[in-house]
């Protein structure tokens, strides 16, 4: 299941390299290459040229100009990838951090990620197992999450959401919620209450919150606050390094 699934990734791999290319190309290149194209089919005389078959033939030319590796070298790139992604280190994390602490690797479920480092909580997460939704106003981050995802065969567990938490809805079960100051920037107070009632009854029973609270000293959302909504929720604050502290809650069996 799991090779099957890699082989998927891999052409979802190849179409977007070849779709990004052909983006970048002024038409008269583009159709230069359906001429290359044609030619190329013409010395082959038992095929019926088809309007399918030319763009097979164009992919694949396009694939030979990119150098687009073959599936099994593909394949061993990927696993070293995956191996770096699944290591806190490689994102700035110490093992002893909230955030690994709270969500151990080969978790399960689903996780929200949002927030200004958004990007490395969800590949990190989902490189552990974890299904990851990272919402995210920033079209360039998403690209760049997806991308990165892409290259460690993870687009199947990472998705984009291009927008604010303030607007966003679950629609799946949560099983962990990871959040930074800048998920929370322009909401009132009463804005602020509102998601968390939402991202809490989404949230299964013994699922985590985890949201960075202290960053450089100043603190982005009161502690107090927090507490207030979180309340009948295990409730704890982590130093997360010497200048930033998160605060954990767990939701108990209702």
């Amino acid at each position: 299941m799991r090779a099957r699934s890699l082989k998927h990734e891999y052409e979802l791999y190849v179409e977007r390299e070849i779709e990004q290319y052909k983006d970048s190309l002024p038409r008269h290149v583009l159709l230069a290459i359906g001429d290359e194209a044609v030619t190329a089919l013409r010395q082959q005389s038992q095929l019926v040229l088809t309007e399918l078959v030319l763009w097979e033939e164009v992919d694949r030319i396009i694939m030979r100009r990119l150098r687009i590796p073959t599936y099994p070298t593909w394949r061993r790139r990927c696993f070293r990838t995956l191996e770096q992604y699944r290591r806190p280190e490689h994102w700035g994390l110490k093992p002893e951090s909230a955030l690994v602490r709270a969500i151990p690797p080969e978790s399960d479920g689903h996780v929200l990620v949002a927030g200004e480092t958004a990007a490395r909580a969800a590949l990190y997460l989902a490189a552990n197992g974890c299904a990851v939704t990272a919402v995210e106003l920033s079209d360039d981050v998403l690209e760049r999450v997806l991308a990165a995802a892409g290259a460690a065969g993870l687009t199947q567990r990472v998705r984009g959401c291009a927008t604010d938490i303030g607007h966003w809805t679950p629609d799946v079960p949560l099983n962990a919620v990871v959040c930074t100051p800048a998920a929370f920037a322009g909401l009132t107070p009463s804005e602020r209450a509102k998601v968390i009632a939402l991202l809490q009854q989404a949230t299964t029973d013994g699922g985590v919150h985890l949201v960075e609270t202290i960053v450089a000293g100043q603190e982005a959302v009161s502690l107090a606050e927090l507490r207030t909504r979180y309340a009948g929720w295990t409730i704890s604050v982590e130093r997360d390094g010497t200048t930033s502290k998160s605060f954990v809650a767990r939701k108990g069996a209702a």
